[in-house]
């Protein structure tokens, strides 16, 4: 277990974590629709890290609905492979504690958190049918990545969205490997890609996509490229958003400042920087002639004025070699 402390995060981008702005832009997207159309259901997250995406993801829930969470965390791993893989990614900077402090930030109440394997929820303590949205981020081995899927495919909703991380990275070929096997083998159909992650569906993908491409990828800096891979359509949103909306700010964040009320104080905070350095100029000023009307001083001035100048010659430099 760790003896550091975690610390609440400030921001969003506090959360350490490998979840991009595109990606939250696809997710509150997605979950937005899901809202606006009806759509309920619960949400479940394999393999969180530290929250980021979680956070995200528990925003849009809503009353009834429940949230689950599985990931190890600082547990030892279930296997050799595993075990490698997590010293490797994580170097021990993932525990529950952190993963707690840094929900709590932004929500009132934890989800339901599982700490073990995610091959745990195969054993249908997630109802089948349950889920309309589904973010598996786990391990990267094939075996691994092969099992959750079929668990999210059994939580799922016919109608609900799955969403896989890492389908084309090059540390984790095993990924890219089980989630092209569910689309080729399983039924698994693909509705949008990004550049890490991989959004599909065991429903009908066709009204996802269609209003997808009604809205342009529906963020400022993004566009969509269309491709067809094995029969399925498949949408690319390429581009970074430049335009999001801030995410809320944590719970205990201190309240925003009213830009006129800084404007303000910061000219107050000038003026008396200002007002201090004119009343230093001057108290210097003022020693300056003091010391000049001192008796020494004005004697010194009436006996350089009265010495021939040869000798107030001499007697300057004498002064200057002393």
């Amino acid at each position: 277990m760790s003896t550091v402390t975690p610390t609440e995060p400030g921001r969003l981008a506090d959360v350490p974590g490998w979840f991009w702005e595109v990606d939250r832009h696809s997710f509150e997207w997605f979950l937005d629709r899901q809202e606006r159309t009806g759509l309920r259901g619960d949400l479940l997250e394999l393999g969180a890290y530290l929250g980021r995406s979680a956070i995200v993801m528990g925003r849009h829930l809503r009353a009834g609905e429940k949230f689950t969470v599985c990931d190890l965390f600082d547990s030892d791993a279930p296997d050799d492979s595993n075990s490698a893989e997590m010293v490797m990614s994580y170097r021990r900077t993932l525990t529950r504690d952190a993963f707690e402090v840094n929900y709590l930030a932004f929500h009132d109440e934890l989800p339901e958190v599982v700490q073990a394997p995610t091959s745990v929820l195969a054993d249908g303590r997630i109802p089948a049918g349950s889920c309309r949205f589904v973010h598996v981020d786990a391990s990267h081995l094939y075996e691994h990545v092969a099992g959750d899927i079929q668990v999210a495919r059994a939580a799922l909703a016919p109608e609900g969205l799955l969403v896989l991380d890492d389908y084309r990275s090059e540390h984790c070929p095993g990924v890219g490997a089980a989630i092209w096997e569910a689309v080729f083998n399983h039924g698994l159909r693909p509705v949008l890609l990004t550049e890490c992650k991989f959004y599909g569906t065991w429903g009908d993908p066709t009204a996802l996509q269609e209003e997808l491409l009604a809205v342009g990828g529906g963020a400022e800096g993004c566009w969509l490229n269309v491709d067809t891979i094995g029969g399925h359509r498949v949408l690319r949103l390429d581009g970074k958003p430049t335009a999001l909306p801030s995410f809320p700010l944590p719970r205990n964040a201190p309240p925003p400042v009213d830009p006129a009320v800084e404007a303000a104080a910061a000219a107050a905070e000038a003026a008396a920087a200002e007002a201090l350095r004119a009343a230093q100029e001057l108290a210097a000023r003022r020693v300056r002639a003091a010391a000049a009307r001192r008796p020494s001083a004005v004697a010194r001035r009436v006996v350089a004025d009265l010495l021939p100048p040869v000798v107030t010659a001499a007697v300057r430099r004498a002064r200057r070699r002393s």
